[in-house]
């Protein structure tokens, strides 16, 4: 399935009316199903249907499961294997002990947002996997400065399109790691997890993670999953963003510009 897709609009100016073609961005459900169980007794379950971008499904799925806490460790994952376009099947291992209890909460997320449709805050207050180490690592300013024109540099969906998020990975002297888009911002975090789970570079403890809109709990809550020490967005954190970053000795940073920012958590790793 496309990413892109063109469309008939009419264009409206002072000049008079046009018509011109447009690319949008597609939005379509994704149904994550996981297989797990014994050998002898296999059993398959829906946990998520998730809008999003058709792209990097297989990453989208597992970086889902592993911010739900589903799975931890690369062996988790004996395959992963699209049943058609929207459906992705995720086959764990035998040894995988799933919350059945825990899973029973169907929910239907949003490409705006993936907390909304739970059934309540306790259901996503779960453990987090890693506690930041106080004051490491840290990045320089200047750094920081630099990245918002790397930024618009990489994002060519966002060009194509202006209707994506994205995720950026980078490390602390600048350079640029990973990008992931998608109409979900927390889509597109999960994507940018689910390929470091396949890579077996989790925890991401000397990263930082870039997110192109605001910094909501939920991506706070996933950065923390996947150990990222240090979160910068473009737009506001909100006020359980910012204590859920204390809480975990995470940098939070909003309004992320290049010549200024907010520093709500953490300012200890900003040199």
């Amino acid at each position: 399935m496309k990413s892109t897709q063109k469309r008939a609009v009419t264009l409206v100016n002072d000049d008079g009316d046009k018509n011109i073609e447009d690319t949008l961005a597609v939005e379509a459900p994704l149904e994550i199903i996981i297989g797990y169980g014994t050998v002898n007794h296999r059993q398959r379950k829906t946990i998520a249907v998730t809008m999003r971008t058709p792209d990097n499904d297989f990453e989208l799925a597992l970086g889902f499961l592993y911010t739900e806490g589903v799975i931890f460790r690369k062996k988790d994952v004996k395959t992963v294997r699209f049943m058609d376009d929207n459906r992705v099947l995720v086959d764990l291992d035998k040894t995988v002990n799933v919350d059945l209890e825990n899973l029973n909460r169907h929910f239907y997320t949003t490409s705006s947002c993936g907390v909304c449709g739970k059934a309540s805050l306790a259901a996503i207050s779960k453990a987090v996997c890693f506690i930041s180490e106080k004051g490491v690592p840290t990045i320089f300013k200047e750094i920081l400065f630099q990245m918002p024109q790397k930024l618009l540099a990489v994002q060519q969906f966002f060009i194509e399109t202006g209707g994506v998020h994205a995720s950026f990975l980078f490390d602390t002297e600048g350079g640029i790691l990973k990008i992931f888009e998608d109409v979900g911002r927390h889509n597109a975090l999960d994507k940018l997890i689910g390929w470091a789970f396949q890579q077996d570079i989790l925890p991401l403890k000397d990263k930082v993670l870039v997110v192109s809109g605001r910094a909501s709990f939920e991506l706070v809550q996933k950065a923390a999953m996947a150990g990222i020490p240090i979160v910068v967005a473009v737009g506001a954190p909100s006020s359980l963003a910012v204590d859920l970053a204390e809480e975990h000795g995470m940098t939070l940073i909003g309004f992320f510009k290049k010549d200024k920012f907010n520093v709500y958590a953490g300012i200890e790793r900003v040199s």
